[in-house]
């Protein structure tokens, strides 16, 4: 097949403990999952139905070396759990959810606060605060038989050594299970896909010259340093 100009790179992340990548065909992202983070951004916590937006691929960071974006004196660190799908489908059951995962990662949900901010108060998307180039850094793919199916695991954030972010992720509001099903239910889901599960409390700016260390139990680290715009 020709294309009549140079056709993108497939995205895609490397499997822990092989010479493997795992190909990225759309990133999702879950708002508001923990329900101190909910606190935090002023919300009401409740049960209610999750909220979903998208990253491009191409937003994949996976350098030890964060850009700060232009346009944006307000920047946030996100550390969240990412599920990695090797299937998919529609309106996939709760309880079928599960064998559709491929994997777990460490990624970091990079945000322009003040753009979102903005773009709330005049009700328009997200897409500005959340899918910037390279908002999505991400760690190492840990394979599901690896590390088993993951329902506890410590969730933490540090910035210059100090401790910003701590949870664990059993405290999400919706499950990784439950995760999957609703999303079905609005997208066909397929293998490549991957999912941004939230965020617990404590997120904060950044600056350049900062230097973020993000863990989650038994999945992995990813360590970033905050540098001036390449």
């Amino acid at each position: 097949m020709s294309f009549v100009v140079a056709a993108p790179k497939q995205a895609s992340v490397p499997v822990r403990g092989t010479h493997l990548r795992f190909p990225v065909r759309r990133i999702y992202c879950v708002g508001r999952n923990y329900t101190d983070h909910v606190t935090e951004m002023g919300g009401i916590p409740g049960r209610e139905s999750p909220f979903f937006f998208q990253k491009p691929t191409d937003a994949l960071l996976m350098d030890e070396n964060f850009p700060y974006p232009p346009a944006s004196n307000n920047v946030h660190y996100e550390v969240e759990l990412v599920v990695a799908l090797h299937s998919g489908g529609k309106n996939v059951a709760v309880e079928d959810a599960s064998r559709h995962i491929y994997g777990y990662a460490v990624g970091i949900d990079m945000t322009r606060r003040d753009l979102q901010s903005e773009a709330k108060k005049a009700g328009r998307p997200w897409e500005v605060a959340k899918a910037f180039d390279h908002s999505a850094p991400i760690g190492e793919v840990a394979p599901k038989p690896d590390i088993g199916l993951l329902e506890r695991a410590s969730i933490s954030l540090h910035v210059n050594e100090v401790q910003r972010q701590n949870s664990d992720i059993s405290e999400m509001i919706w499950s990784v299970p439950e995760i999957i099903a609703e999303l079905s239910k609005l997208f066909e889901l397929h293998a490549g896909d991957i999912i941004f599960t939230g965020t617990p409390s404590g997120v904060g700016p950044v600056q350049p010259g900062d230097r973020m260390h993000a863990v989650i139990e038994r999945v992995g680290e990813l360590t970033l340093r905050v540098c001036k715009p390449f």
